[in-house]
């Protein structure tokens, strides 16, 4: 299938009928074993494993992806919920580790006896936690931005059908970065496998572009001061490319503008740098006029869609990004969308092959790679996608924003051709 023409694009995105005359509310969060307990039979309720991060460095996440996935779960069951049963999400907190996330993988297979697993971010974890869940030939949907889905690391059970990867993040973003603001590039990242992702991908787009990586800085993700890693940026750079994950994220920037000056280069950052964090704050003053990646703009844009009005009414987030009512409780924004997407897209998935257990399953999968995008509705506020069923990876939209005023304006959508790459796997030719 030839991805890379607008009428394919077209042809793969049948319009689906909107959400319609759904209260938009905020929704409980659920503790473990709440619901969806063993009390219940098979047949009478499709279980979903929620594995988030409610704890580690990466509890900031968790929070708001439990408090997105109960808000779509609460509209899913409003609507009669999947094939006419009722869907129960039972949570467990992997605490952002590794071994602990496997252990959770196995608890959902083994006592909870789930359907499907969904909610997975830090792509360590889902490193260790992607071959278990195959072994368990338990269905696993990532909301994760790693590429070894997509690179062929994994199995036929795991599926990124929501959230693109960051090879197709990067490979659409670095023409605009060496063409805008310069073609000698310092990378900083976390030293991790979603840092390496970063640095492979935005070196070798730069390296396309005819520049060069002046400096590749890994820094722990558990680290809590930065200033002994800033001075290996060499004065030459003309671009300094910052993604940075954990508690520490504002003590990051802080010290990089405290480290820079006033005469500084050009700054280009993921949002995952400064989501959760309030940009009204003084210490952030010297990122005026830098720039970040989005995938769903924070802030409420002048073109926002009715979808994107409907998503923030329903999770509990006001047009800059925070808790009604609270804006200071800002939402990982970016990110937690994933959730509310992959939920759906599992939906219609189940929907497709009449999922009501186990003996479904195989049919569920394959119904999932079958399906070649999802449009933009309420279902999937983001924006339209592509997804691709060999490599059960999602594409889709692109944003630049600018730091201007306290807030983010997006300066630059890509289209969802720019984020294409050459397949590098084909997931359907595995055994289930």
């Amino acid at each position: 299938m030839d991805l890379n023409t607008p009428a394919t694009r077209a042809a793969l995105l049948p319009r689906r009928s909107l959400l319609q005359g759904i209260a938009a509310g905020g929704a409980l969060l659920t503790a473990p074993g709440l619901i969806g307990r063993a009390q219940a039979q098979a047949g009478d309720a499709i279980r979903l494993g929620a594995p988030f991060h409610r704890t580690g460095i990466g509890a900031s996440y968790g929070r708001w992806y439990e408090r997105t996935a109960n808000a779509a779960l609460k509209i899913v069951n409003e609507q009669g919920g999947i094939n006419g049963l009722p869907v129960q999400m039972i949570v467990e907190d992997d605490g952002t580790d590794p071994k602990r996330g496997v252990e959770v993988i196995e608890k959902f297979a083994t006592e909870h006896k789930v359907d499907a697993v969904f909610g997975h971010l830090f792509s360590h974890v889902v490193a260790a936690c992607a071959p278990r869940a195959g072994e368990l030939k338990m269905p696993y949907f990532l909301c994760s931005e790693g590429h070894a889905l997509a690179a062929g690391q994994f199995n036929r059970y795991v599926f990124q059908p929501s959230i693109t990867d960051v090879k197709s993040q990067i490979s659409s973003m670095g023409p605009w970065i060496a063409d805008n603001l310069g073609k000698k590039v310092a990378l900083i990242y976390p030293d991790y496998a979603f840092g390496y992702d970063h640095r492979d991908n935005m070196t070798a787009a730069i390296q396309a572009q005819g520049g060069t990586i002046t400096a590749s800085i890994a820094i722990p993700p558990t680290e809590t001061s930065f200033t002994r890693y800033l001075p290996r940026i060499p004065f030459d750079t003309e671009v300094i490319y910052h993604v940075m994950v954990g508690p520490a994220v504002l003590t990051f920037v802080k010290e990089l503008g405290e480290h820079l000056g006033s005469r500084r280069p050009e700054i280009f950052g993921f949002i995952d740098s400064l989501e959760a964090v309030p940009l009204n704050q003084p210490q952030l003053a010297f990122l005026e006029n830098t720039y970040f990646w989005e995938a769903q703009p924070r802030y409420a844009q002048p073109d926002q869609t009715e979808f994107d009005k409907f998503y923030r009414a329903a999770v509990g987030v006001d047009d800059s990004g925070a808790t009604i009512g609270n804006p200071q409780d800002v939402a990982t924004f970016s990110h937690m969308f994933s959730v509310w997407e992959t939920l759906f897209a599992m939906k219609r998935a189940m929907e497709m092959a009449d999922y009501r257990g186990p003996a479904q399953k195989i049919a569920m999968l394959e119904a999932m790679e079958s399906i070649p995008g999802f449009d933009a509705s309420n279902e999937f506020p983001q924006g339209d996608k592509i997804f691709n069923g060999k490599t059960h990876q999602s594409f889709g939209h692109q944003h630049i924003s600018k730091f201007e005023g306290g807030r983010l304006n997006v300066v630059h959508s890509t289209t969802i051709e720019d984020t294409f790459y050459p397949d590098e796997t084909d997931y359907t030719k595995m055994s289930f």
